[in-house]
């Protein structure tokens, strides 16, 4: 005999070998655990399944101790013990399955053993190796446990308690007996089959639940960042104008001065060019911005101004108004304290917010009235937009409800504070404080220039 033989065989049987310490390893980590998984309550029922399999356990603990000592011929006292360990593994089966399903099984051996032993030929009759009661016992622990593990140990489970019956039935056999075994495997197959699609689908459920909650965080997440940057494309032209406006006063101020220093003439010079510098860089952030919004440069739906046109400020809210009305909407307008210039940013925040508010009552509360209320205060401005109760329900909204956000965002750019809430009457009211420095007012008396286009809110 060559030598490659007994080298192939002996390979084959360490393959072999390691193969089947394998499935032993996984099978031990698998179903030789204590760990507990309890079952939850139910969503509905809350403790109803509990108190449903610890009433079939006392079920079960009376049927097979009277199974096994009067038909049986089992001690009485043996008797209960085995079938309160089968009962018992039921109630386990609620907390820690794999081990209830080891306490029923063995439960299971041990009896059919017991009652092996009281059988006589020509005696009677005895249900084995399953009792009635065992059997039911056992299969409200394959039910929890299918409920509970992962599907390769619902198997692993399943195909040991058929090896197990099989062996008892068969190669060990009894004399005078009926059979249940057939019966059993057909039930427990049909138990951990049922119990994996229920578990099956709690999980899809919960998985749908948990990628809908990540996406409502994702969605709510991109709208605030649009929000953000529809903001900053907007104030960019805010900065743009300050920017120009010291690029031509570094420009213009040499020639005010008569001999001015050549000092004062670099000076100016660098102040000069560090402002072209600062505004190449404002119109490349603005490039980045709206490159990831390309539909920034279409024009508003519903704007009142066109893509190229400055940003709007106070001065054009009555036309806001006038188009409010011409939608349909009934706006009354007021104002308290002393109108005056207010900071361009300023401006800028206090009409987007009275434009998304009265879209909100267009939207929202169909047939209302609105009202427009400004109130300029020596620290700052005042701006309330309230409607009174809709006449009829809205349309259904598929919007991504930025509105409120983009308020939000707006007045705490200006470290304001802004409320919504509904009123008593069943209107609603959006009231906003934006805050103004007195020495940055002062320096902002000059009208803005404007280039850029800009971006409606909706």
């Amino acid at each position: 005999m060559s030598r490659v033989g007994p080298v192939s065989r002996r390979g084959e049987r360490r393959t072999v070998l390691g193969r089947a310490g394998r499935v032993l390893g996984v099978l031990r980590d698998d179903l030789w655990t204590w760990r507990a998984d309890p079952l939850p309550p139910s969503v509905w029922l809350r403790w109803f399944p509990h108190g449903l399999v610890c009433l079939a356990a006392v079920g079960v603990l009376l049927g097979d101790a009277a199974q096994l000592g009067d038909n049986g011929g089992v001690d009485p006292g043996f008797a209960f013990v085995i079938a309160l360990a089968q009962a018992g593994a039921m109630v386990l089966a609620l907390w820690r399955p794999v081990a209830a399903w080891w306490l029923s099984t063995a439960g299971m051996l041990v009896g059919a053993f017991a009652v092996r032993a009281e059988m006589l030929p020509g005696g009677e009759r005895f249900t084995w190796p399953w009792t009635a009661a065992g059997l039911i016992g056992h299969l409200f622990v394959m039910l929890l446990l299918a409920l509970r593990v992962r599907t390769r140990v619902s198997v692993e489970a399943l195909s040991l308690t058929v090896l197990a019956t099989y062996v008892v039935q068969g190669p060990v056999g009894a004399v005078d007996y009926q059979a249940t075994g057939q019966l059993a495997v057909i039930l427990f197959a049909v138990a951990v089959m049922l119990a994996t699609a229920l578990r099956g689908r709690r999980e899809a459920r919960r998985e749908l639940e948990q990628q809908t909650s990540l996406t409502a965080e994702e969605r709510a997440r991109r709208t605030l960042l649009e929000e953000r940057s529809r903001i900053a494309r907007e104030l960019h032209d805010v900065v743009a104008h300050h920017m120009s406006v010291i690029s031509i006063q570094a420009q213009v101020a040499p020639h005010l001065v008569e001999n001015p220093p050549d000092e004062l003439k670099d000076n100016l010079a660098g102040i000069r060019q560090n402002a072209l510098e600062a505004l190449t860089e404002l119109r490349r952030v603005l490039g980045v911005l709206r490159s990831e919004h390309p539909d920034a440069l279409e024009r508003p739906e519903g704007g009142d101004t066109a893509p190229h046109a400055p940003q709007p400020t106070l001065d054009r809210l009555d036309a806001l108004v006038e188009n409010t009305r011409a939608a349909g909407l009934a706006v009354t307008t007021g104002t308290s304290g002393t109108p005056r210039p207010l900071p361009p940013g300023v401006e800028l925040s206090a009409y987007r917010i009275v434009q998304e508010a009265l879209s909100n009552v267009l939207r929202h509360a169909p047939g209302a009235s609105a009202r427009v209320h400004l109130t300029y205060l020596p620290i700052g401005l005042r701006v309330e937009v309230s409607n009174t109760r809709p006449q009829r329900a809205p349309a259904p909204s598929h919007g991504a409800g930025h509105g409120l956000l983009g308020m939000r965002e707006r007045v705490a750019m200006l470290d304001g504070s802004l409320t919504a809430h509904p009123l008593p009457d069943g209107g609603y009211q959006v009231a906003a404080f934006l805050p103004v420095d007195a020495a940055g007012q002062a320096a902002d008396h000059e009208p803005p220039i404007h280039h850029l286009p800009e971006d409606d809110i909706r």
